[in-house]
């Protein structure tokens, strides 16, 4: 139990415990988008992945905590088709973005931005 202790004391004591940080995506129209990372609080964390974002119809789409998000658009059109989805992983959730973008009706979608939060 002692050991135990002194252990997660180490760890916090040299930075090295897990974080515990919030994040958030925010998307609008036109591939408009807004992300944010490593804030104390979720609350935060949307509010400022909002002020990022400078388009129409803003909206946090995802709040992370120790996940991944990505937003994709298709690039023939930014207008036009857009997804986002998240995930424990980066590469899931931009696959998972791309496949809805695609499902949607999107031509070219590519990845406009992706952001992890707190591993």
């Amino acid at each position: 139990m002692i050991r135990q202790f002194i252990v997660v004391a180490a760890l916090i004591l040299f930075g090295l415990a897990p974080a515990q940080a919030a994040g958030a995506l925010a998307v609008g129209t036109c591939g408009a988008y807004g992300e944010a990372h490593d804030f104390p609080n979720a609350s935060a964390a949307r509010a400022s992945a909002l002020r990022e974002c400078r388009g129409q119809g803003c909206k946090v789409v995802a709040n992370l905590r120790g996940n991944c998000a990505a937003y994709a658009v298709d690039s023939a059109n930014p207008c036009g088709m857009s997804a986002h989805a998240s995930g424990p992983h980066l590469g899931k959730a931009q696959n998972a973005a791309l496949r809805a973008c695609y499902s949607t009706g999107g031509k070219d979608c590519v990845i406009r931005v992706f952001v992890c939060d707190g591993r």
